[in-house]
C-alpha cells in the first residue's frame, strides 16, 4: 500500500488556503479556456469591437436604446446580440481568473521563502501576459499568430496552476524499489510526450484559427485521397500580414488542408507516445497511471473524429478542447510524481 507523508507546512492555514485558491483556479481556468473555445466556434471573437468593454459599456447591449447608441458608435460593426455575451462572459470570467491570481500571489508573500514564492509571480505575469493577448486578438481582428498564441497562454497558466496545487499539497509519496527503478527510466519519454502534447495543441489552435477543422470532410482520408493536393509553406506562414479581419480564415483550400493534415499526423505521434507510455507505465506496476491515460487518450481521439466525421459540432468541437487539457494534465501530474517519488526502503 502506497503511503503519503505530510510536510510541517501542510497543516498551516496560510498553506491551505494557497492550495484552495490554486485548485479553484485550476477550475477556473478550465472554464475560461472552454469558453473561449466557445467564443471562437460561434465566431464570437470580434462581438465586442473594443477591449475591455463591449461596445463602450461594462456589460453588452441588450436593449434597444444600448443597440442603438452602439451601432451609432460603431457604424462598421453593427451589434449581433448572439455575440457580443459570449464575448463578455469569456472576459468576466478571465477577469475572475486574474483577481484570483493577485489573491493568490498576496497570501505567498506571506512565505517569501519556499519555493512557490516564484513560481506564483511568474503566474502572475502569465496572467497579465494573457489579458494583454485578449486585447490583441480583438484589436488585430482575430490574427492567427495571436489567437493561436492566447490558447496556448490558457493551457500555460493551467498548468503553472495545477503544478503549484501538486507542489502545495508537499506529498512525499514512496513506492516499491523496483516499481521506482522501472519509472525513473519513463522520465524521458514521459517529457517528450508532454512536448508533444503541447506542440499538437498549438496546432489545434492553428488549425482553428485559420478554420481548418473542416477542411476534410472525410475520414482516414482526406478528400477521398491518403495524400490530397496540400499548401504547407501558405499554410505555416507565421509571418503573414496583419488584418484586416481573419474572420473566416483568409487561406485558400490547400493551405487549409495542410493544415489539417498536419494536426492529423500530430494526433497519430501523440497517440503512439501516450500508448507506448501507458504500456511501460503498465509493466512498471503504475497500473491506474497506465488506464487513466489509455482512456484520456481514447476520449480525446474519438472526439478529433467525430468533428471532422459530423461536421464540427458545436458540443463535441467544445469538449476537444477541454479534452487537451486534461489530457496535459494528466501528463504533467505523472511527470510531476516520477520526480517527486522516493523509493520505499
Amino acid at each position: 500500500m502506497r503511503k503519503f507523508s505530510i510536510g510541517p507546512d501542510e497543516g498551516a492555514a496560510h498553506t491551505d488556503w494557497r492550495l484552495r485558491l490554486a485548485l479553484a483556479g485550476c477550475v477556473l481556468t478550465l472554464v475560461v479556456v472552454v469558453l473561449g473555445a466557445f467564443t471562437r466556434l460561434v465566431d464570437a471573437g470580434l462581438g465586442c469591437p473594443d477591449w475591455p468593454g463591449c461596445y463602450g459599456q461594462l456589460t453588452w447591449p441588450s436593449e434597444a436604446h444600448e443597440i442603438q447608441q452602439a451601432n451609432a458608435a460603431y457604424p462598421d460593426t453593427p451589434v449581433e446580440t448572439d455575440k457580443t455575451w459570449p464575448e463578455m462572459v469569456h472576459r468576466y470570467f478571465a477577469g475572475l481568473l486574474l483577481l484570483l491570481v493577485f489573491g493568490l500571489t498576496i497570501l505567498t508573500w506571506r512565505r517569501r521563502g519556499q519555493r512557490a514564492f516564484i513560481q506564483v509571480h511568474i503566474l502572475l505575469a502569465l496572467v497579465l501576459l494573457q489579458a494583454a493577448f485578449g486585447m490583441w486578438t480583438v484589436t488585430l481582428k482575430l490574427w492567427p499568430q495571436v489567437v493561436t498564441a492566447h490558447l496556448l497562454g490558457g493551457m500555460a497558466i493551467l498548468s503553472m496552476l495545477w503544478l503549484l496545487a501538486e507542489r502545495l499539497r508537499n506529498r512525499g509519496r514512496s513506492i516499491p524499489v523496483q516499481e521506482y527503478r522501472l519509472l525513473q527510466k519513463l522520465r524521458p519519454l514521459a517529457f517528450i510526450t508532454v512536448g508533444a502534447v503541447i506542440v499538437q495543441i498549438a496546432l489545434g489552435g492553428w488549425t482553428s484559427s485559420n478554420y481548418a477543422a473542416l477542411a476534410c470532410a472525410d475520414f482516414p482520408t482526406c478528400h477521398g485521397q491518403w495524400w490530397p493536393p496540400m499548401d504547407f509553406r501558405e499554410g505555416f506562414n507565421i509571418a503573414q500580414r496583419i488584418g484586416p479581419n481573419y474572420l473566416g480564415g483568409a487561406l485558400e483550400s490547400d493551405a487549409r488542408t495542410a493544415i489539417h493534415v498536419t494536426h492529423r499526423i500530430g494526433a497519430l505521434v501523440v497517440t503512439i507516445l501516450v500508448l507506448s507510455l501507458a504500456a511501460l507505465a503498465w509493466r512498471a506496476g503504475s497500473r491506474r497511471w497506465a488506464l487513466g491515460l489509455a482512456a484520456v487518450l481514447a476520449l480525446q481521439v474519438s472526439l478529433g473524429i467525430a468533428n471532422v466525421v459530423m461536421f464540427l459540432p458545436l458540443p463535441i468541437a467544445v469538449a476537444h478542447n477541454a479534452g487537451a487539457a486534461l489530457l496535459l494534465l494528466g501528463l504533467l501530474t505523472f511527470c510531476y510524481r516520477i520526480q517527486t517519488a522516493q523509493p520505499r526502503r
